[in-house]
């Protein structure tokens, strides 16, 4: 489909620089714009791009002034980033049309006792077990399995390979990844005098809120004895770990391999690096962001950033970082330094022998 440079401003509430009869059917990167395609600006370091880049329209800032000549024709919007992600959406959902399916493929099985809505989609080799119920509008896609007493919002879309066990309650519009396991056994095991463990009972379960969206491989583990909880819009990325009673905060961002121990609370509108590790029993207050990487292994107060392992506040690691790289360099100076040091130790001993024999 083409849309004009005008279309596209009336649709983002923007403001055109340039050809507003200009037409982009299509969507890139800046650095690989061809005619005919709609990129955006927002990462200052992409900015020599737009002078070169061949796309048709380029989303830019309200603020942004170019310093050079410019080709394309520039829609000023508020958030370029934003903007161009309503843009992929609207042309992820005209691209997929898997969206509009509804129906149950065969073979599928299906309690009687399971409550499905109004235009739903179930695909083939699905196993939804007694007293499930499943909202309007979800999408349940192929090799899907849905625990016994677990409750699907409306709006959903569980892509294949999704494993729901018993008793999980999803609300609405949320999206839930490839091969991602929602409501396995916690990790609880009693020592015991022998050196052995006993299994301790799960008997929990997991409680994910309205629009959260959860990656491709993550385990949510279920609750010892309550609930686990992914509280709303927050967003899991593939590869994490969610032990038993976590309570990840509402709005909060996760990103790939974090794992995060058992009754852990992780504040509302916190933002999590890649592969950071955080212990278990711990508060992080609200607005938390921690670095790639980092270790946490204490509470954390409102809006700190930390990074490093163990973490530090983010100037107290900045300093530490310059140091570190400074340790070859220190090292040597320091060896420099004990070598003149010995020398110096050597002619004052020779000094003092001299002066000893001179005093005879």
């Amino acid at each position: 489909m083409q849309f004009t440079a005008k279309q596209i401003s009336e649709f983002l509430d923007g403001t055109i620089l340039g050809d507003e009869t200009v037409e982009v059917g299509e969507l890139s990167k800046i650095e690989d714009g061809v005619p005919g395609s709609l990129c955006f600006l927002s990462n200052p370091k992409y900015e020599n791009y737009l002078y070169t880049t061949q796309a048709s329209v380029v989303i830019v800032s309200n603020t942004f002034v170019p310093n050079q000549a410019i080709k394309c024709t520039l829609i000023k919007v508020k958030d370029p980033y934003s903007s161009f992600s309503v843009l992929l959406e609207k042309y992820n959902q005209a691209l997929n049309q898997d969206s509009a399916k509804s129906g149950i493929d065969q073979p599928c099985f299906i309690h009687p006792t399971a409550k499905i809505g109004k235009n739903v989609f179930i695909g083939a080799f699905c196993n939804i077990e007694e007293n499930v119920v499943i909202g309007d509008n979800c999408k349940i896609y192929t090799q899907i399995y849905i625990g016994r007493d677990s409750v699907i919002g409306s709006d959903c879309t569980i892509n294949p390979g999704v494993k729901i066990y018993n008793r999980t309650h999803i609300g609405n519009r949320v999206t839930i990844h490839a091969n991602t396991v929602i409501g396995s056994d916690g990790f609880g095991f009693a020592p015991q005098a022998d050196g052995t463990y006993n299994k301790i009972a799960q008997i929990g379960n997991v409680v994910i809120e309205d629009d959260v969206e959860i990656g491709a491989n993550t385990t949510i583990d279920r609750a010892t004895m309550g609930s686990t909880f992914i509280r709303k819009g927050a967003k899991l990325d593939n590869l994490i770990q969610i032990a038993h009673n976590v309570d990840v905060g509402a709005h909060a961002v996760v990103a790939a391999q974090t794992g995060i121990s058992g009754s852990t609370k992780l504040g509302e509108r916190s933002v999590i690096g890649g592969q950071v590790g955080i212990a278990g029993h711990l508060v992080l207050g609200k607005g938390t962001q921690i670095g790639a990487q980092a270790g946490i292994n204490f509470n954390t107060e409102e809006n700190k950033q930390w990074h490093g392992s163990p973490a530090q506040p983010l100037k107290e690691w900045m300093r530490s970082t310059v140091i570190f790289k400074k340790l070859p360099e220190v090292d040597k100076r320091i060896r420099e330094l004990e070598a003149k040091i010995t020398e110096l130790t050597a002619v004052i001993e020779q000094i003092s022998t001299l002066q000893e024999k001179n005093e005879r």
